[in-house]
Parts: C-alpha cells; sequence; structure tokens
C-alpha cells in the first residue's frame, strides 16, 4: 500500500501539524521503503521524515528505509542526524536504513556479504589446455601462466559468466559442462566474503585473440 505525501491539516504525535509526508510503500515485514526522487530541501525533508517516522511509528512500522539517488546527496547527513545508517550503496544510490520501533529488536538483514568469481578450465579431447598471463594483479610480470578467471556479474548466472570471461579474454568461444568445486575465502575484497567456483569447459575453437586490456599473453599447451 502506497503511503502518499499528504500536506492537509493533522496533528501527529510531538505536536507535527500540518506536516507533509515522505511517500513510502509498505514492505512485506511491517517496514517502509521510502524513495525519494524529488529535489528538495535538507529542513522541508527534516520536518518531512520526523512528521513521518511519528506517524509509523504509531501505524506499528518497524523498519524505514531511504533510498537517496546520488542527486539527493544533501540529504544524508539529516538522516543519519536522525538515526539512520548506511546499508549499501550503488554508482548511482545510497540505501539508508532505520530501526524505528521501540519494543522490538531489529531484524534488518545485513548486506551482502559475498562476492562470486569463476576459474575457468577451457580444455579439448587432445587434452590441451588454455592459459593466460594477467597484466595486472598478484601475478603481473611473473611469467606465471593460469586459467582465465573473473568475477560474476549482478544477475548473472555462474555458467554464463565463465563462457563470457573466457570470450572477453581470448575470444574463444566455449560451452559449460560442469562445475568441479569451489572455495569460500574470507575478507578477500572490502572486508567481503569470496565463493570461487572452477567450471570445466568445452572449446568450439582454439584460435586465441588475447584481450589487450587485461590480458598480455594467451596460448593453448599440452595438460
Amino acid at each position: 500500500m502506497s503511503l502518499s505525501i499528504d500536506s492537509s491539516s493533522q496533528v501527529l504525535e510531538n505536536g507535527y501539524e500540518h506536516a507533509e509526508l515522505l511517500s513510502g510503500n509498505n514492505d512485506e515485514h511491517e517496514g517502509v521503503m521510502v524513495n525519494m526522487e524529488k529535489p528538495m530541501d535538507s529542513k522541508v525533508f527534516l520536518t518531512a521524515l520526523r512528521a513521518s517516522i511519528s506517524l509509523w511509528r504509531k501505524q506499528g512500522k518497524r523498519g524505514v528505509w531511504i533510498k537517496l539517488p546520488i542527486g539527493l546527496a544533501n540529504l544524508i547527513e539529516t538522516a543519519v542526524k536522525e538515526g539512520f545508517h548506511y546499508h549499501h550503496a550503488e554508482p548511482d544510490y545510497l540505501m539508508l536504513v532505520h530501526w524505528i520501533s521501540e519494543s522490538t529488536t531489529s531484524t534488518i538483514p545485513a548486506n551482502a556479504t559475498h562476492r562470486v568469481g569463476i576459474g575457468a578450465i577451457v580444455m579439448n579431447d587432445q587434452r590441451e589446455l588454455l592459459v593466460v598471463q594477467e597484466k595486472s594483479g598478484k601475478l603481473k610480470g611473473t611469467g606465471i601462466w593460469k586459467i582465465p578467471t573473473g568475477v560474476v556479474d549482478a544477475g548473472e548466472d555462474i555458467f554464463k559468466a565463465a563462457v563470457r570471461e573466457v570470450k572477453e579474454e581470448t575470444n574463444i568461444d566455449t560451452e559449460f559442462v560442469e562445475i568441479l568445486g569451489f572455495r569460500q575465502t574470507h575478507k578477500s575484497f572490502f572486508e567481503k566474503s569470496d565463493l570461487f567456483f572452477l567450471c570445466m569447459m568445452r572449446p568450439l575453437s582454439f584460435d586465441v585473440q588475447k584481450q589487450e586490456l587485461e590480458i598480455d599473453a594467451a596460448k593453448v599447451i599440452l595438460h
């Protein structure tokens, strides 16, 4: 159910009168999601935020989420001073959250805890294996050959990520065969945990053309 801005005369808890309310949507966990889209003065925002929280507490709401696009960064300090904290951020927005219930313990879930990566073993029936040398990272300049690796994009399946990474790094088309195994490490990337899946891939060709941006060399060796 949508909660629309209401500028009609009303007296809320703590004496907020004629106060505009922030527009939000009820979530499935007795909370409210506020998606800020239009520019707003920080003082106007403060009044509306306090009035809205007062009303939501009376309605028994628990968690309040505020999605702030980067263009409304001027409202961050105001929200933080009212008890909100950072939950997560994307390139174009910041998500803030505040547990407003005074009678229950917060059940707000943590931000995503893992990054997912893949390694691709590309081998044909003659046991020829695709390997690369990287231009950056820990192995830069060491002369060490490795299998193609990469990070799974948001919303991307693991097998599709493996096909994509091999194509990007070596221009070789492959088909996914199976997952051979995986490993988990912690505090790997910005203190996040890391899941790494090792994938067996079947090459549809071995016409290697290395990517210039990330790959220093690529070749096929007999394994």
